[in-house]
């Protein structure tokens, strides 16, 4: 079974994505949030069909892990208002995309997060989606400020009501930040890219695994620039006399596949542990080209795992077994079918 770990609902409806821009309008305005429009489940399908499914099957993959589109998440615009009713109705069009093609798709909700606020209602969020909409994790902004870096590092006690909610309902977070309001951040190209490193860095320099042992974190676009650069990480923990990376992150930290090129994939599998990486493709995400000098598309990231040089039992524990390890609901979910 292949379980794409790493997808977003970056072909929602058009009703879905003008209501966003007329929230804010409203908002600014100091004018009531209009309706939610009536979105039908056929403009869904269609949205689905022509678009992730399309590549699903041409790829061959079997069940993606899906959450609303990060770069829309938006935390920085508004207030804690205005993102918990943007996430509520973002976190429902998930749940209706599963609930139509539920043998394709499984849900992870992104949180109302907000530079002003605190994790209040992302705690209730996080529960309504696991305990009500049956989605199996969750997307953690660390730069809610939109590249402003305005807000304190994951490992402050600041976060820590949100782990505790985590390690309770035993769902693990995607450390995935949204837009860059920053223009010295182009925000697939460098934010993200930035952020993922700075996550693994933060986490280097604390020791919040202590407090959550069972805490379980996924760093995605192949890490950023961690695998790369891993003897410098290595060489910081020493300097910094914290433990091996080993056991002081590697027990709780992986890695997705989203890596856009045979060659780092091939250093992404022969640097990080194999029982660390996790396979996904962001697609239809943020490189949706074809590359020239393969004819391929760039997020056809299957086909880099399967030219790898390692073992079918690897290929299968990035595939799949992994996943299944780090999000326990989605392994209950499958068992319970058959899968």
């Amino acid at each position: 079974m292949i379980i794409d770990c790493h997808g977003h609902y970056t072909t929602a409806p058009e009703l879905h994505n003008q209501w966003r821009i007329d929230q804010l309008a409203a908002f600014k305005a100091g004018q009531p949030t209009p309706e939610y429009p009536v979105i039908s489940d056929e403009i869904i399908r269609a949205s689905i069909e022509e678009n992730q499914l399309k590549l699903i099957n041409e790829r061959c993959s079997d069940l993606t892990i899906f959450s609303p589109r990060a770069s829309a998440m938006g935390h920085h615009e508004g207030d804690q208002r205005i993102s918990k009713e943007w996430t509520v109705a973002c976190n429902n069009l998930i749940k209706r995309v599963v609930d139509l093609f539920p043998g394709t798709f499984v849900g992870v909700c992104q949180l109302p997060q907000s530079p002003r606020a605190d994790l209040t209602e992302s705690i209730a969020e996080l529960e309504r989606c696991v305990n009500e909409l049956g989605f199996i994790g969750c997307n953690l902004n660390p730069d809610p400020s939109g590249g402003m870096w305005q807000t304190v590092p994951l490992t402050d006690k600041y976060w820590y009501p949100l782990y505790e909610k985590l390690v309770e309902l035993d769902v693990p977070a995607m450390i995935h930040v949204s837009a860059s309001c920053n223009e010295n951040f182009h925000a697939t190209g460098a934010h993200y890219m930035n952020a993922d490193t700075t996550a693994f860095m933060q986490l280097i320099q604390g020791d919040l695994f202590k407090d959550f042992p069972t805490l379980r974190f996924i760093i995605p676009h192949g890490g950023g620039a961690v695998p790369y650069h891993w003897g410098r990480y290595r060489g910081l923990a020493d300097m910094l006399k914290k433990p091996s990376l080993d056991g002081h992150l590697m027990n709780n930290v992986f890695f997705d596949t989203c890596v856009y090129h045979q060659p780092g994939i091939n250093l992404l599998v022969e640097v990080i542990d194999n029982k660390n990486i996790l396979f996904g493709s962001e697609m239809i995400g943020a490189v949706r080209g074809i590359d020239p000098t393969t004819g391929q598309y760039f997020d056809d990231t299957k086909r880099y795992i399967d030219a790898a040089k390692i073992s079918e039992a690897e290929r299968k524990s990035i595939f799949e077994g992994n996943t299944r390890k780090v999000f326990p609901r989605l392994n209950k979910k499958l068992e319970a079918v058959g899968r």
